[in-house]
């Protein structure tokens, strides 16, 4: 599995409302300023589904991410298998210093591992920002 990590400077409760609404999804669910997530839909329960669309903002490229929860626990963890088969662990841990977030994801065969570990670390650089500034 491939880790990326990072200590967000917020309540558990408003790291677990950002991280999980819809409204707030849309806001920081991109590794760049060319992208942008117009949509994102999210039933947080264990068998539910969640989808978010990450396009490019000039309209050349978009796909679909999305997969099924097999675990929620909340403020603390969340479980899922992505669309493809693969698996995804989130583990949210509140310390002195804010929450840290710690998400481990099994890598696809198509792009090198320090790609994918650098545009999930992006994604996730892009949720703190997002947590820390609202």
């Amino acid at each position: 599995m491939i880790t990326v990590q990072t200590t967000v400077k917020n309540t558990i409760d408003k790291v677990w409302e950002f991280w999980n609404k819809p409204e707030h999804i849309t806001k920081w669910a991109f590794a760049s300023p060319e992208w942008h997530a117009p949509r994102a839909e999210n039933d947080l329960k264990e068998g539910g589904k969640f989808s978010t669309t990450m396009a490019a903002k000039d309209g050349s490229m978009s796909f679909d991410f999305g997969g099924e929860y097999t675990l929620v626990k909340q403020n603390e963890a969340i479980n899922y298998t992505m669309g493809d088969g693969r698996k995804t662990e989130i583990i949210f841990k509140e310390s002195p210093e804010g929450v840290e977030i710690i998400e481990s994801f099994d890598p696809e065969s198509q792009n090198p591992v320090e790609m994918q570990q650098a545009g999930w670390q992006a994604i996730l650089d892009n949720f703190k920002n997002y947590a820390e500034n609202n």
